[in-house]
């Protein structure tokens, strides 16, 4: 019940289903109820409670007031028969958290079985996670009940949640090797007395459940009366059920623990470290802790080694791409540079291309902030500025070591900037990253940051911007006709759409009913020849670089991506929300 439930009462006052009298009186003994128990309790939402048990009142006849008082329609669940995938695009754990249960679904709307009009967050919640509009229709809560085990079952019901009810009721146990579901998550026990012993088994099977799911990074966020834990699954975060507010220090204290940072110190960001092996996998989690005002909020960003052995075709390229990439990356010298916000992947991107040219007669030396992922062969320096050894000093170091490649893990100042050119100049070839929104604006950063436009010319061989984009799952792939005002908004001409292959995902089991599993990147490559050199040594403006680039052959990430659309690998949705229209 909410803690509008006087709303209700009045209702049902007001249709004559209970008198003012049976109303008093159930309050007042919800009073006497309050007045022995611990802790907030809702006496209007007692009252209701004792009067439906006791029979004054049913839940079909507050589904009746409800439905009057909002203008909506009843729906009777024991009628209703609904299409198998209606249940493959609303998760249960969705329809299980919010206490729905859906009707029918289309491209832009969800028909929702519901309890509570009154509860608004629940419609609004859905609504964003599915990206469609909520109809809602009033059934009873037990009748919402009853449909979502029947229909749903107990296949997706969660073990961390069924922890989590352990937790709360504090009685039965929850068997923590059945809940990493065969996971091995050595590294991740810990001692601790009898009272610890719930707390760890929790952080074990947040963990492993976020394993199992594939997911990139985990947050645990103190709100005012709720501790949130949240899925970050193919760049798109996903709620799953959080613990009890009053687990939320021993849980922290719990995680700061196993990270090695302070757990005395509340008042300042710390960084720290997991290392764990799952299904024979080696990972790390590299943690955040930022105080905040409900407490601190934890970010454990889950670091899988396997993704660096990806090949350069499941990074997204093309096979023309492919080829430009493998060259320029080959160069003997130089420096190549991978654009992008923070997400886009370029980390992933830059650890394949030194696995691709790793080989035995190269020295490679990286220097990052922090290492992410330690690389079998490949001299990997970590920055510790507490002790002086910052970008700069660690650069200087390296060019003492005779390496053939150097790995820089970002280019923030101009001292880097000028070290990791005046290297490649000396016979070095540079990998890094830079914050741009497209290739050509690495030009104008490195120029923006000091770097004088005579080095730029002379050192700089590539530049690769990127972002993620989901990919299609596999397995629920079907033929699909996209709108025209999508095709219209991606920039997909009327007389292309003949020629595409464009597919949809339907949602499965698979790809837990998104429609979709895994994510690719759209590239805009952006090489440097003799006129581009000339235009970066006469300080040329990003407008002039952009359309010598085009004129050139660059293809912009929007035309990757509509490369993509057509080949049935994602969709024009994907491709609106990570890229814009090339402009020149």
């Amino acid at each position: 019940m909410t803690s509008a439930d006087d709303y209700v009462l009045q209702l049902l006052a007001e249709r004559e289903f209970i008198t003012e009298d049976d109303i008093e009186a159930a309050l007042a003994e919800a009073r006497e109820t309050a007045a022995d128990i611990e802790g907030d309790v809702d006496e209007n939402s007692q009252a209701l409670e004792l009067l439906i048990e006791r029979g004054y009142v049913s839940g079909a006849q507050i589904a009746e007031v409800l439905a009057e008082s909002f203008n909506m329609e009843v729906v009777d669940l024991d009628q209703v028969r609904v299409e198998e995938e209606v249940f493959k695009k609303v998760p249960a754990s969705l329809a299980r958290r919010y206490g729905v249960f859906p009707l029918e679904i289309d491209e832009s709307e969800v028909k929702l079985a519901i309890s509570d009009p009154l509860d608004v967050d629940v419609t609004d919640n859905i609504a964003q996670y599915l990206r469609k509009t909520v109809t809602p229709y009033i059934a009873t809560a037990e009748s919402i009940r009853k449909a979502i085990e029947s229909s749903y079952g107990q296949e997706d019901t969660s073990d961390v949640a069924s922890f989590i009810s352990s937790l709360d009721s504090d009685d039965g146990e929850v068997d923590s090797e059945k809940a990493a579901d065969g996971l091995d998550i050595a590294g991740l026990e810990g001692g601790g007395d009898g009272d610890d012993g719930p707390i760890i088994r929790y952080v074990q099977m947040v963990i492993a459940e976020a394993l199992k799911r594939r997911t990139s990074d985990i947050h645990l966020e103190p709100l005012e009366k709720e501790f949130r834990v949240r899925y970050r699954i193919d760049g798109v975060l996903h709620e799953v059920e959080g613990p009890p507010k009053r687990l939320q220090p021993a849980i922290v204290s719990r995680i700061k623990l196993m990270s090695n940072v302070s757990i005395a110190e509340k008042r300042v960001p710390q960084d720290g470290r997991i290392s764990a092996k799952a299904g024979g996998k080696d990972i790390d989690l590299r943690v955040s802790v930022l105080p905040t005002a409900f407490g601190e909020s934890i970010v454990m960003r889950i670091l899988d080694k396997e993704g660096l052995k990806l090949g350069l075709p499941e990074l997204g390229f093309f096979s023309d791409d492919q080829a430009t990439f493998e060259r320029i990356i080959a160069m003997p010298d130089g420096v190549f540079l991978v654009t992008g916000p923070t997400g886009s992947g370029k980390s992933t991107t830059l650890y394949s291309a030194l696995n691709y040219i790793n080989q035995p007669d190269r020295k490679i030396i990286t220097v990052e902030d922090p290492v992410e992922y330690e690389m079998a062969g490949i001299n990997q320096v970590q920055v510790r500025r507490e002790v002086g050894m910052d970008f700069t000093s660690a650069l200087r170091a390296m060019l003492r070591q005779a390496p053939n490649i150097i790995m820089v893990g970002e280019i923030r100042d101009k001292e880097t900037a000028e070290i990791a050119i005046n290297a490649s100049l000396t016979g070095h070839m540079v990998f890094s990253t830079l914050h741009t929104n497209d290739a050509p604006s690495a030009i104008t950063r490195l120029v923006d940051i000091g770097v004088k436009p005579f080095l730029v010319s002379a050192s700089l061989r590539a530049a690769l911007a990127q972002r993620l984009v989901r990919k299609i799952c596999i397995r629920c792939k079907a033929d699909h006709t996209p709108d025209k005002k999508d095709l219209d908004a991606v920039g997909i001409r009327p007389e292309d759409v003949a020629e595409g292959n464009f597919k949809k995902g339907e949602g499965c089991a698979h790809c837990s009913g998104t429609g979709y599993r895994g994510r690719f990147g759209v590239f805009e490559l952006f090489t440097v020849n003799d006129e581009i050199e000339q235009m970066i040594y006469e300080a040329r403006t990003l407008v002039e670089l952009r359309r010598k680039a085009l004129d050139l052959g660059m293809r912009s990430m929007r035309d990757d991506g509509i490369r993509k659309i057509m080949a049935g690998m994602t969709t024009c949705e994907e491709v609106l929300k990570s890229t814009v229209a090339a402009s020149v």
